[in-house]
């Protein structure tokens, strides 16, 4: 669906196949992980999936903590404290993901890491305390050249959730309000990538 080497700022989105490499490697070394107690493979699936789920800037992944969630009810989303411009906002997400992140709260709770309300919900293996915007980058590196997946930052998966969203939504201000933009202006730029007339119009050119 998606054959565009696309650039936003650092970074560029995965397409579909990507996508679909990268989660099921890290479906398969978490479900290997539940069983041998390898705590670094489950929080790797973990940030990848919270970042392909939700959008979320690095750093604002790495500053959530595990009061940051509302997953009574259909009420399922999260808060991000200190966003875009320093504004909170909210950002809902799927029962897919809903369902992970329950999982991996109740990991964390049987492996003895610590749930309090304040504590990180990712944490460093080294320091025990939350981890590092660089940690999370090197998260994604790892896990994607494992799979073959080369030239992309962290912040491709901020932009292949926008791409997608925008995909299946056709709503800019709907992905405005996810991604937290100020202005709309900054979030067409993912219309005008995915404007199936120009796509269209472009193959009939100078052709009868």
């Amino acid at each position: 669906m998606f054959k565009l080497n696309w650039h936003i700022d650092e970074g560029k989105f995965l397409g579909e196949e990507e996508v679909r490499k990268l989660a099921n490697y890290l479906e398969e070394r978490k479900n290997v992980a539940l069983h041998n107690g390898n705590r670094i493979a489950v929080r790797d699936w973990f940030a990848i999936t919270l970042a392909l789920s939700t959008g979320l800037g690095v750093s604002e992944m790495a500053n959530l903590c595990c009061v940051d969630f509302w997953l009574e009810g259909e009420r399922a989303s999260l808060i991000v404290r200190r966003g875009k411009c320093g504004k909170r906002r909210i950002v809902k997400f799927s029962a897919d993901f809903k369902k992970g992140l329950n999982d991996y709260l109740k990991w964390k709770n049987i492996t003895g890491e610590d749930c309090s309300p304040e504590a990180p919900l990712i944490l460093s293996s080294n320091t025990k305390g939350k981890m590092t915007t660089r940690g999370i980058q090197k998260i994604f590196e790892r896990s994607a050249k494992r799979v073959g997946i080369r030239g992309y930052s962290i912040h491709s998966l901020r932009h292949t959730y926008a791409t997608f969203l925008l995909s299946t939504s056709k709503n800019l201000r709907l992905l405005q309000k996810q991604l937290g933009h100020s202005s709309i202006a900054i979030t067409w730029v993912y219309a005008d990538i995915l404007n199936p007339d120009l796509d269209e119009a472009l193959e009939r050119l100078y052709k009868k």
